[in-house]
């Protein structure tokens, strides 16, 4: 059964990239509303799980400081690693590992989606079904956010697409993994910590800021709650 699950992970990724992918000439409404499913992640998804999970043994403030180191990380390899020169030829390189590392730390989180329905499935069937419907719920979402991050950092298409077809991989790749291994449930809500702070900074400081760069802020703005919004339901319909 978790296998299953792990199989529609990988076609509702593939769903939401198609779509972002086809609607590239309106770029800037599919990064307003991934920038707001990818903080909606962050604070709706990640940050509440992290907390359930990791302190029954860290305190709160330990787990916020997982949540500020991921932040933190990916500042640094956006402003310091990943700088912007000042030769196109270099700013274009740039861009590049910035979608990378972006699409890359995407791509991880859906992997530890699939980590979190195996691991759900070693629990029971229906902790297991709870689990997968809340990550199916944002697969569409990552999907979406994956091929926004790329094309925003001046990838092509074909590049884009190789990161989805990675991002939706992903999900079943975590499920067959816990065949092979067990996590603890502390040890899981901290490293989903560190990803709600990779989130975090991405969709603050990198999907929100272009999505409203020179294009109508009230479309825009909406899209960013909508996007927010619609991860808030899901999880909670899911719950």
């Amino acid at each position: 059964m978790a296998l299953v699950l792990g199989l529609s992970a990988v076609l509702a990724t593939s769903l939401g990239g198609a779509f972002a992918l086809r609607r590239e000439d309106r770029l800037h409404l599919v990064l307003g509303f991934s920038a707001g499913a990818v903080l909606g992640v962050a604070l709706f998804d990640l940050l509440p799980e992290s907390m359930e999970l990791a302190t029954t043994r860290y305190a709160p403030a330990t787990v916020a400081l997982a949540v500020g180191v991921g932040f933190f990380t990916f500042m640094l390899l956006n402003r310091v690693i990943l700088l912007h020169p000042e030769v196109d030829a270099a700013a274009s390189a740039s861009a590049h590992r910035r979608g990378a590392v972006g699409a890359a730390s995407l791509s991880i989180h859906s992997f530890l989606d699939g980590v979190g329905i195996g691991l759900a499935f070693k629990v029971s069937p229906s902790v297991g079904l709870i689990v997968a419907a809340a990550v199916l719920a944002h697969d569409f979402s990552d999907g979406i956010n994956t091929v926004a991050v790329v094309l925003k950092n001046r990838g092509q298409r074909g590049r884009a697409f190789r990161w989805l077809l990675v991002d939706a991989l992903a999900p079943l790749l975590g499920v067959v993994s816990t065949y092979f291994y067990s996590l603890s449930q502390t040890q899981l809500g901290l490293v989903l910590a560190l990803f709600c702070g990779f989130f975090l900074y991405i969709g603050a400081a990198d999907l929100l800021p272009e999505s409203h760069y020179r294009h109508p802020k009230r479309l825009t703005a909406t899209l960013n709650v909508a996007g927010a919004a619609l991860i808030w339901l899901t999880i909670h319909l899911a719950g």
